[in-house]
């Protein structure tokens, strides 16, 4: 089994004990010494790192938890963040409202910091990608659903104008995949920045949305005060990204 998983696998024993390894036999592979305890029912092989990739990873695949990498960090991953720092100090997580991470998680120190955003304005399955980060497959969000999960913190939690800089990089997006997020997106904040953004950075994929498909929704939207009114929109925004 060790042989199979990938290094620095988090082992959890619920998910050990379907897979045929009783709660007896790992307190045998933890007095041997094989595995190490990390609080709350998960192990690591005696002498691995903890990554928190490796949770992701377990947290994904073995007890199905919604959960994944966006936002920021998902763009820095596929290479949309050029600045990102190399080492991350900390990693976006997103799931749907409810989710909490387990104790394990919260009580160890890991490469990364886990920070974990809940929020139902996207489906919890619609954007995501399939993700190689050292040795786990994960699921992380795609660039479209990262962008608007940026947007989506702004302007209180992401910086606008950072959020700008992030949209004139994604130039190769894929029309078909934006137009489902954004007639699936909940938040009219989300959407109408989103647009806005794209098209004031002049990509060619804007110009093939179906915008007529797209709910906008009705009124005006106050996303600074004083700063300047962008009609198509109904938002306000500071004057250099107006």
């Amino acid at each position: 089994m060790l042989q199979i998983l990938p290094n620095g696998s988090i082992l959890l024993a619920s998910w050990l004990k379907e897979q045929g390894y009783s709660y007896e036999l790992q307190q045998r592979y933890r007095k041997s010494e094989w595995l190490t305890s990390i609080g709350g029912g998960a192990m690591i092989r005696t002498g691995a790192k903890l990554s928190l990739a490796g949770a992701i990873y377990a947290l994904q695949q073995h007890t199905g938890t919604k959960i994944h990498i966006g936002g920021r960090t998902a763009l820095g991953m596929q290479g949309y963040a050029h600045y990102v720092e190399l080492e991350r100090k900390e990693t976006l997580l997103f799931a749907a409202q409810g989710v909490k991470l387990p104790a394990w998680v919260r009580n160890n120190n890991w490469d990364t910091k886990p920070v974990l955003i809940t929020t139902s304005f996207l489906p919890e399955d619609t954007g995501l990608v399939n993700f190689k980060e050292k040795e786990f497959n994960l699921l992380i969000s795609g660039a479209a659903r990262a962008m608007m999960e940026c947007l989506y913190l702004t302007p209180g939690h992401f910086g606008l104008e950072e959020a700008m800089q992030l949209m004139e990089g994604l130039n190769l997006l894929k029309p078909g995949i934006v137009q489902d997020l954004l007639e699936q997106c909940r938040s009219v904040k989300v959407k109408r920045l989103f647009l806005h953004f794209a098209k004031k950075s002049g990509h060619a994929w804007f110009d093939q949305l179906q915008l007529d498909k797209i709910d906008l929704g009705v009124g005006k939207r106050s996303i600074v005060p004083k700063g300047v009114w962008i009609p198509d929109y109904e938002i306000t925004l500071p004057k250099h990204l107006a």
